[in-house]
């Protein structure tokens, strides 16, 4: 199983660092000093969801964004779906934010 992607969130001193930030790494146990194989702004998502049906892979789920497509491989059908509703659920977060900073008022504008 340590072949395999998982995705993860890193530990930091400086939380706020990893904010809006999906990191994923091969090993299974993450430390402060682990390397993050790659990282992924969660304003570049688009989608999240199963993909069994496409990698012929239990447990395996998409995350789509701007440029590429990657995929992931949980350990359970739990973490799978974990991962989608949370990477799902952050990328709500992101676009409700994103259009609550750029909604105009005409109406009081001068």
């Amino acid at each position: 199983m340590a072949s395999l992607w998982r995705a993860a969130t890193a530990l930091t001193e400086k939380p706020n660092d990893y904010d809006g930030r999906l990191f994923w790494f091969k090993e299974s146990s993450i430390t402060r000093a682990s390397r993050p194989r790659g990282v992924i702004p969660v304003a570049t998502c688009l989608t999240v969801k199963g993909a069994e049906d496409i990698l012929n892979k239990q447990y395996a789920f998409e995350l789509s964004t701007r440029k590429e497509t990657m995929y992931f491989i949980a350990d359970s059908e739990k973490e799978k779906e974990d991962w989608i509703n949370s990477i799902g659920r952050s990328i709500v977060q992101h676009s409700r934010s994103v259009t609550d900073s750029e909604i105009v008022d005409y109406d009081n504008m001068r």
